[in-house]
């Protein structure tokens, strides 16, 4: 009887120590998890209605071009996600009555974040995007370099299929957030 005690004894010990090491272990993780998920944050978003400066250049006769264009870029578990999107009208004439109608889609890009570097007030985005319009095609490669602020912030878009022809933008409406990255 003695001898089944001190085995029962020494299996409750054994049951104890994996409960509580189990226990702890799982405390452990839950903690790595937490503080991973703490890292987890947005980077930049931003929207709003920009005019792209000096509109479509010299050939074009200086037409101007509005964009709405929203953006957002989160960092999760290590990788950059978020989405871009950019909407281009110009008018529907270069002159007269018609010239302040920006009903003529010039280009519409839409794309998915991969890639963010934030300096100072500065980011700058990467991606892929689907482009109608202007430059278009599929799963063309675009930079999007954004300076923080309200009206009067700058931003320049740049896609392969047009690299020679970066969109120079100002923000008239909206706001472009920067986010720290401590």
């Amino acid at each position: 009887m003695l001898g089944r005690l001190k085995l029962a004894k020494r299996w409750l010990i054994v049951v104890l120590l994996l409960t509580n090491g189990a226990g702890s272990a799982a405390l452990i993780f839950s903690q790595r998890a937490s503080v991973k998920a703490s890292d987890d944050k947005t980077i930049i978003r931003g929207g709003g209605t920009t005019i792209i400066h000096g509109g479509t250049g010299p050939g074009g006769g200086f037409i101007p071009v509005l964009t709405t264009i929203a953006f957002h870029a989160e960092r999760i578990g290590g990788a950059v996600t978020g989405s871009f999107e950019c909407l281009a009208l110009a008018p529907e004439a270069g002159t007269g009555s018609k010239s302040a109608q920006f009903t003529v889609n010039a280009m519409y890009v839409t794309g998915q974040i991969t890639g963010a570097t934030v300096h100072g007030d500065t980011a700058t985005l990467t991606g892929t995007s689907n482009i109608i319009g202007l430059g278009a095609g599929s799963n063309v490669p675009f930079t999007f370099v954004v300076q923080r602020g309200g009206p009067g912030a700058t931003s320049v878009l740049t896609v392969n299929t047009l690299p020679a022809s970066p969109f120079n933008e100002i923000l008239v409406q909206g706001a472009f957030e920067v986010l720290d990255q401590d």
